[in-house]
């Protein structure tokens, strides 16, 4: 049994005995019931044990009534019930008020129910009570197994395991480095009484109990994970699922799926990369730093990408976490050297190696998008910077993709991905008066304006396809879903209506301002 007294006493029939001294010790755990039935019971009585009687061995001797108030305190029972009506009409005031300065529940216990009417309705619902622990205990190792043999995962590891096994966790790595914490426990706290043993133990968390247990890889230690908010009383009952939830963790540590356990070095080349952005270590700095952690990945070329889920609020870090393992599982550019980080802006990548042509690299980056199967109204988006050569141009890749993902309003219409170098000219352009931008948008388009709305729709859409695919009539009729023909009937018309030449560079030129003039002003 494992009741405050407190809770015991809201239990039918003891709900019908009165409290009468040690209301600050209702907190006491009733362990057991015992029934006095000899003097010498006291020398009995075990630690978290409740007491009744009818006071029939104590009711003319109130010194032996003391005497026994102070020692069931000392050998920590839990209370003292006594039954009136037969021997004792009241408590003597005496023995309440010693009892409410020991702080120690004496209880007034009703007449008409028998001592055995008491017991039967506490171990009742203290069956019901572990019954249902146990059968919450069943649940969530069903659902932890469920979890582990689920072949793809759309949340991360740590997270799902807390939820499973519906307890806060932390983990520690074998240095003292907090690796993660979803509790609402301070790193301090976490810490208390470090370095650790290998071995599973209670331990206390602020005010709180909570359960550490090594995480083993063979008989070397790889960290520590820590269950928080525990009940010490349901202890023996959830052990097994605290040890079930460290093997699996252990598990996924040993065959490197998690990234919260990368090595010692790529998680301070991390700490080092946000130094380096914030302009507190040089950029030589950090490529020797990259080169100890992974050679040639800043020693090339490089690309920086920068993809965000602004849209997510409260599970952004998440979706962000669910990104990166796609970037990694993609079948392309997981062969790509390359170091992924979650910055306050997004997360950061840095791929490096051969040129991939943009059009491929943003391919490939949208895959990753369509897997996440993020919920309706939120889309991913990623900035992509100019080729990098060198190590000292660190900084301009970030600001550039920093500055595309700040333009956004200057993307396409459901544009997932852009190019630092796609966005420059607007960059250029924006200091231009709209007044100005309109009027040369409408000198230059003035041939095609003055039709029928239909049809200039139908045209402007067939030219800014064309200038989209570099003047390529093949891919121009493939996008529009048109035959050739038919899409090299409409450039000859547009080239008569706007009397230029698609062949010269100044008009596609040309043409290209007035559509680029046309999206900023249409997004104001």
């Amino acid at each position: 049994m494992h009741l405050t007294v407190e809770e015991a006493l809201s239990i039918y029939p003891l709900s019908e005995a009165k409290l009468i001294a040690g209301s600050k010790g209702t907190r006491r755990i009733v362990k057991s019931i015992n029934v006095m039935d000899a003097p010498d019971i006291s020398d009995w009585i075990k630690e978290g044990e409740m007491l009744l009687t009818t006071a029939y061995l104590i009711k003319d001797n109130p010194e032996q009534a003391s005497a026994l108030l102070h020692k069931l305190n000392r050998r920590g029972s839990s209370g003292l019930g006594i039954k009136l009506g037969r021997f004792w009409e009241t408590v003597p005031e005496a023995l309440i008020a010693e009892a409410e300065e020991l702080n120690f529940p004496l209880i007034e216990l009703p007449f008409q129910f028998t001592f055995s009417d008491q017991m039967n309705g506490l171990f009742r619902a203290e069956l019901a009570r572990s019954t249902g622990a146990l059968q919450s205990v069943l649940e969530k190792q069903r659902k932890l197994m469920r979890f582990a043999l689920r072949p793809v995962r759309s949340r991360s590891l740590l997270e799902s395991v807390s939820e499973c096994i519906g307890h806060p966790l932390a983990v520690i790595g074998s240095r003292g480095e907090l690796l993660f914490n979803n509790s609402p426990h301070s790193e301090r706290e976490l810490l208390g009484g470090w370095p650790w043993g290998n071995k599973n133990r209670k331990v206390r968390i602020g005010e709180e109990a909570g359960y550490r247990l090594p995480l083993l890889q063979g008989e070397e230690c790889a960290g520590y994970l820590v269950f928080c908010s525990i009940d010490p009383l349901l202890l023996s009952m959830e052990e097994s699922l605290f040890v079930q939830g460290a093997e699996l963790i252990a598990y996924h540590i040993r065959s490197g799926a998690q990234d919260y356990f990368e090595q010692d070095l790529h998680r301070e080349f991390g700490r080092q990369l946000r130094r380096c952005l914030k302009g507190d270590l040089s950029c030589i700095e950090l490529a020797k730093a990259a080169d100890a952690m992974d050679p040639g990945l800043l020693q090339g070329a490089f690309q920086f990408v920068l993809s965000d889920v602004t849209e997510a609020g409260e599970l952004r870090q998440h979706e962000l976490t669910r990104l990166k393992e796609e970037y990694v599982q993609h079948p392309e550019l997981g062969k790509m050297q390359a170091f992924h980080l979650i910055v306050d802006e997004g997360l950061l990548s840095i791929y490096s190696g051969e040129r991939l042509a943009p059009e491929l690299f943003s391919g490939m980056i949208e895959a990753c998008f369509d897997k996440l199967e993020i919920s309706e109204g939120c889309y991913p988006r990623a900035a992509v910077s100019c080729r990098k050569s060198k190590p000292e141009e660190i900084r301009e890749a970030f600001a550039e993709v920093k500055e595309a993902m700040r333009l956004t309003a200057h993307w396409n219409a459901g544009q997932q991905v852009a190019h630092y170098r796609q966005l420059e000219l607007a960059m250029v352009l924006q200091q231009v008066p709209a007044e100005m931008m309109q009027k040369y948008c409408s000198r230059t388009l003035a041939g095609l304006l003055g039709r029928e709305p239909e049809y200039v729709r139908e045209m402007l859409h067939t030219l800014e396809a064309f200038l989209e695919n570099d003047g390529h009539i093949n891919e121009t009729a493939k996008k529009l879903f048109i035959h050739r023909n038919t899409a090299t009937y409409r450039m000859e018309k547009l080239s008569e209506l706007l009397d230029v030449d698609f062949k010269k560079t100044d008009d596609l030129l040309r043409l290209q301002l007035a559509f680029l003039f046309r999206k900023m002003l249409e997004r104001g």
